[in-house]
């Protein structure tokens, strides 16, 4: 079989260079311009600026970033016009009809959630590639990641405008009928293994990383587990995760071993993907909980060390009030709400708590534990507050039962802690050791939720292409689209 495949790739290749040859070889230029008109307030220029200039395109193109704070029922298209317009009639072409040759645009609506793509008429792609550059930022759009998902967008963009006809779908499609049923069978077996092979090696390099960090720290992480005080409740249930600590190291040592001795073509497999999947994810957990050890260690028994230990465990609780705010103001957040009003309140006084509780740590007026125990109730607490908000939250934007029943399952995935491969997330922290991920209602995990649920719901909706540019437009009919996420 193998010795088939290797005939029918090389006749393949072999086609394809043929093809290649004739066609001539495409150019990668670097973006001329790169113009950001952030009006959102939404994108880290430092990072954003650097990846989009080492974009390639295949024609030397002006790439304009545009964000701005709308809302669900605008036109996009007409507000980039307007934008335009007003501020930047180079955009525009001389006769005002069109976008300036040699243009491409990507536009963002992070409030009214909505992504635009426009472009001159020599860069100009079909809709359904439109289409296809606006879903390749979505994703990340949904998570709130702004500049990752803008970037992710022109990416694609420069793939698809000018592309040499030799790369296009259409071509490829005829290349691959061409060559034959099995030819294609035999590119897609060889590309599937590829992409498996590099993504296998990924996991084994994060898995090295941390089963590192655990093998140097092992004599050190034994050492802190023998002085924590079995008899506080938090360090017993601490204890009882490293009665297995050494167990698991064998375990992580024995799949270290197995990803190791992987050869070339084992590494393409999709079960060894999974082996080294296993293999770098037990060893990220290890990893967690010898810093947990050492923590409890540091904290339980007042060591030098403990205010940074302390620290750590204040760290989830200080991110999620901190972030309160964004969460409350952003578009159907419901900010003016009693629900809102009580998580500020609550946000206030917790942060004089959270200084109260370091300072009488400090002077030894209250034990370790008592200030784990005011932590907890107060996490408990902000998840309390956040599930009522996510009630007002649902009722404010759902226009009927199911658009409502629909948010909350988002809501509720979100809160059972999984992630993307529907496992458990682990907090390394000593609550996060003692309960379970889903115990605590992080603003995170609100956040994630809420995106989810209301691009569900808007899905749900409908809510494809727009390419008209509103009443305002008048006669201009340049190349762009927008659509919702």
């Amino acid at each position: 079989m193998g010795s088939v495949v290797s005939r029918i790739a090389a006749t393949m290749l072999a086609l394809a260079a043929v093809l290649l040859g004739l066609a001539g070889p495409g150019t990668a230029v670097a973006p001329v311009a790169v113009i950001v008109e952030d009006t959102a307030g939404v994108l880290d220029q430092n990072t954003l600026l650097p990846a989009v200039e080492r974009i390639q395109f295949y024609e030397p193109t002006r790439v304009a970033v545009f964000t701005y704070n709308g809302k669900a029922e605008d036109n996009l298209n007409e507000e980039v016009l307007k934008f335009a317009r007003s501020r930047h009639p180079e955009w525009i072409s001389a006769d005002g009809q069109k976008w300036a040759d040699g243009l491409f645009i990507f536009a963002l609506d992070p409030v009214g959630r909505h992504v635009g793509t426009y472009m001159g008429e020599d860069r100009k792609v079909s809709l359904e590639q439109r289409s296809d550059i606006q879903d390749a930022s979505k994703d990340l759009f949904r998570d709130a990641q702004w500049t990752d998902g803008t970037v992710a967008g022109i990416r694609r963009a420069a793939e698809l405008i000018n592309q040499p006809w030799y790369r296009s779908a259409a071509f490829l499609i005829t290349a691959w009928v061409t060559g034959g049923i099995a030819a294609l069978g035999a590119a897609a077996w060889l590309i599937v293994r590829a992409v498996t092979r590099s993504a296998c090696r990924k996991q084994i390099e994060r898995g090295d990383r941390a089963y590192s960090n655990v093998s140097m720290d092992l004599d050190v992480t034994e050492l802190n587990a023998g002085t924590i005080p079995e008899s506080s409740r938090y360090g017993g249930q601490v204890l009882e995760k490293h009665r297995t600590f050494l167990s698991r190291y064998a375990a992580v040592t024995e799949l270290s071993n197995q990803v190791h001795t992987l050869g070339k073509r084992s590494l393409s497999s999709r079960k060894n993907l999974k082996l080294a999947r296993q293999f770098a994810d037990s060893a990220d957990e290890l990893d967690a909980l010898d810093d947990v050890i050492a923590d409890s260690n540091a904290l339980l028994n007042r060591a030098g060390t403990w205010p940074t230990a302390w620290d750590r465990q204040l760290a989830p609780f200080r991110k999620d009030l901190a972030g309160l705010e964004q969460l409350l103001t952003k578009r159907h957040g419901q900010g003016d709400t009693a629900t809102a009003t009580a998580l500020r309140s609550f946000r206030d006084e917790s942060l004089r708590d959270v200084e109260r509780w370091t300072a009488e740590l400090a002077d030894g007026r209250i034990t370790p534990e008592k200030a784990l125990d005011r932590l907890y109730q107060a996490r408990t607490r902000l998840s309390e507050l956040l599930e009522n908000h996510a009630e007002t939250v649902i009722e404010g934007f759902a226009k009927n039962e199911r658009e409502a029943r629909l948010m909350r399952e988002q809501m509720e995935t979100a809160h059972e802690g999984l992630n993307h491969r529907r496992q458990r997330t682990y907090e390394p922290s000593i609550l996060g050791t003692v309960y379970p991920s889903y115990q605590f209602f992080s603003v995170a995990t609100f956040s994630s939720g809420f995106n989810t649920g209301v691009s569900s719901v808007n899905s749900a909706r409908g809510g494809g292409s727009t390419t008209g540019y509103g009443s305002s437009g008048g006669s201009f009919s340049g190349s762009g689209s927008s659509s919702g996420f």
